[in-house]
């Protein structure tokens, strides 16, 4: 029989999840503080839309807490423990948050950057997992086992560590890019000038660890083009240049 689940939540990680367990679970309701994106994604999947916990069904066997860290204490403490297992999907948010207030709990945690509109293909996807005790971590691994086979058991404390690491990995790669991207407007240049460059950085990680495919003038020690490129940048670009010059070179010597 399938498990039947509600997801809390209708956001970037909440939509992947839907999408990716709609025809392997019983998705019994989609919760959503804006009734309009909850009945968006909902219609997706084929069942109930909700805006408010009170309409909360209460008879599923899982509900995953799919919100933003700061909310997820409130939505647990709005919903009173109905023997079900309860999971987050935060990588910051301790297991912790569920203590004393639910008899089932857990942590499932993807390791993926989402968006709506382009939803993962979550069989790629790692999955973290932590439970309240060997039998629920059983059961939460049996949940992301159907959803990818990379599927890895990590404390708490190993899953911040895992966060920080997406952290410098995406959100701050992707901020580069901003950079870039600003840069070039300055001279007129196209952004998709650099997109095979990404591209070809990101696939020598198939068969390279980052030290070794680390190049450019901080690699090569080369203070000549990084002055040059220093008197040309200025406010935060400058800073930043200049402080990652130094961590690379502080790391190829």
């Amino acid at each position: 029989m399938k498990r039947r689940v509600v997801i809390i939540g209708s956001g970037n990680v909440a939509t992947s999840i839907a999408l990716t367990l709609k025809d392997k679970c019983e998705l019994v309701q989609i919760y959503s503080r804006t009734l309009t994106n909850a009945k968006a994604l909902a219609q997706h999947v084929g069942c109930e839309a909700i805006g408010d916990l009170k309409n909360l069904a209460l008879d599923a066997d899982v509900y995953i807490v799919s919100v933003k860290d700061d909310a997820i204490t409130s939505v647990v403490d709005a919903v009173p423990d109905n023997g079900a297992l309860w999971l987050h999907t935060s990588g910051s948010t301790p297991i912790d948050v569920f203590q004393n207030k639910r008899s089932r709990y857990g942590v499932l945690y993807p390791m993926q950057s989402f968006s709506k509109s382009h939803p993962a293909n979550m069989s790629e996807v790692h999955i973290f997992i932590e439970g309240c005790d060997s039998e629920t971590c059983k059961e939460i691994k049996a949940i992301a086992s159907l959803m990818t086979k990379n599927v890895h058991e990590a404390a708490s404390a190993e899953r911040e560590k895992l966060h920080i690491a997406a952290v410098f990995a995406c959100n701050f790669a992707n901020h580069m890019f901003t950079l870039s991207s600003e840069v070039l407007d300055e001279a007129g240049l196209p952004f998709d000038a650099m997109l095979p460059l990404i591209k070809t950085t990101i696939a020598k990680l198939d068969n390279m660890t980052p030290q070794e495919s680390q190049t450019g003038p901080a690699a090569r020690g080369d203070m000549t083009i990084i002055e040059k490129h220093l008197k040309s940048l200025h406010g935060d670009k400058r800073k930043i240049y200049k402080l990652l010059s130094h961590s690379i070179m502080d790391r190829t010597k």
